[in-house]
Formats: C-alpha cells, sequence, structure tokens
C-alpha cells in the first residue's frame, strides 16, 4: 500500500526534488547501469521522480518505462524530458520477464518493511532472465519519518543482500556512502547492483 503522506510531500516539493538531483549529467552508479545493458534494453525506472534518469537512459538508447506514485513527478518528467511516464505504484508492478533491467533508486525505502520480499520477487518476476536489478536504500533499522513527514524503511546491507537472494537474483556489487537529501539530514545509504540468473 503507497503511503498517502509521503506522496503528498513529494507532490509539494516536486520542484525542489528536481533541482536537488538533476543538477548535472548522469552519476557513475548510472552510467555503470546503463553501460552493462544492451542498447533498446527495456528498463523500469521505479519512483522516477522528475525523470532525470529516464531521460539518461533515452539518450544513451535504451528504452525506460518511468514510473512514480506521484503525480506531481509525472507531470514534470512529461513537461521537462518529454517522456512516457505513467503514475503508478509499487504494488502495480506485475508481468514475467518484460525488463532487462529495474532501477530503483531510493524508491523502494519508501514501502513497508514487511511489502519488501514480496515486492523485490514481483521484480524479480518481471525481470528477463539475466535482467539486471538495482537499488538504493538508507541504511539503518525499523521504519521512521523524516522532517518533512516521507515514511523510510531501513535496512542493513545483510537486509538487502536477503531480499534479493530470497527473491533468486545474484548480488553482484554493493557499496555504502552517506549524502545530504531533501529533509536536510546526511543520511547514511548503500546501493547494490543483482542479476537474474540467465537460466531462471
Amino acid at each position: 500500500m503507497a503511503d498517502a503522506r509521503t506522496i503528498t510531500v513529494y507532490n509539494a516539493k516536486a520542484d525542489d526534488y528536481a533541482r536537488m538531483v538533476d543538477a548535472g549529467g548522469p552519476d557513475q552508479t548510472l552510467r555503470d547501469f546503463i553501460a552493462a545493458l544492451p542498447e533498446g534494453a527495456r528498463v523500469l525506472d521505479l519512483g522516477c521522480g522528475p525523470g532525470g534518469a529516464s531521460a539518461h537512459m533515452r539518450a544513451a538508447g535504451l528504452d525506460p518505462d518511468p514510473v512514480d506514485a506521484s503525480p506531481a513527478m509525472i507531470a514534470l518528467a512529461k513537461e521537462r524530458f518529454g517522456l512516457d511516464a505513467r503514475i503508478g505504484t509499487f504494488d502495480e508492478i506485475a508481468g514475467e520477464a518484460i525488463y532487462d533491467g529495474v532501477w530503483a533508486n531510493f524508491s523502494l525505502l519508501h514501502a513497508a518493511r514487511a511489502d519488501l520480499p514480496r515486492l523485490f520477487a514481483a521484480l524479480a518476476r518481471a525481470l528477463r532472465p539475466g535482467g539486471l536489478f538495482h537499488v538504493g536504500l538508507k541504511t539503518g533499522t525499523g521504519e521512521a519519518r523524516d522532517a518533512i513527514d516521507r515514511l523510510y524503511t531501513y535496512v542493513t546491507v545483510e537486509d538487502l543482500h536477503r531480499l534479493f537472494a530470497d527473491a533468486g537474483l545474484a548480488v553482484l556489487s554493493t557499496r555504502e556512502g552517506s549524502e545530504t537529501g531533501l529533509a536536510g539530514t546526511d543520511d547514511p545509504f548503500v546501493l547494490c547492483l543483482a542479476r537474474k540468473p540467465a537460466d531462471a
């Protein structure tokens, strides 16, 4: 179930968020993800926000499917980049073997902890054999709202690796760091890339 209060925050602060995340070109993590996929690869941009990542993917020859639960973010993605972005929640992702990649960069952290195993399993099913799944989450434990009322589920690196393993995916790389986000706090995070087995 999507958290309505979190969506309300993103609707209200869509322009501020766009200025923060689209200040420059694609970062190294996104460049590496793009480079690891074949030209024309279909990629689910889950929680696409104002559309910057999908725009970079498209420019590199990929076929992004930008999805976000915030109508204001979808409007920005369409207005700024002409993307065929659509409104959708985590729970609405379904289908089998329809994507070559999933880019879930700091989006699934807004899902309830109890929902994460189910969501990872659904996204794994949506991947084609050999497909790549990138996720960025904040590290820690428990669930809490930040200073601007967004709901967060925090994970440990071990939690994240277990979610991938339980979904049948093999972790390829893991990187930890910290950064200041929209709420103004410096928070630790983990970035992880996993692959669906080619014979799955």
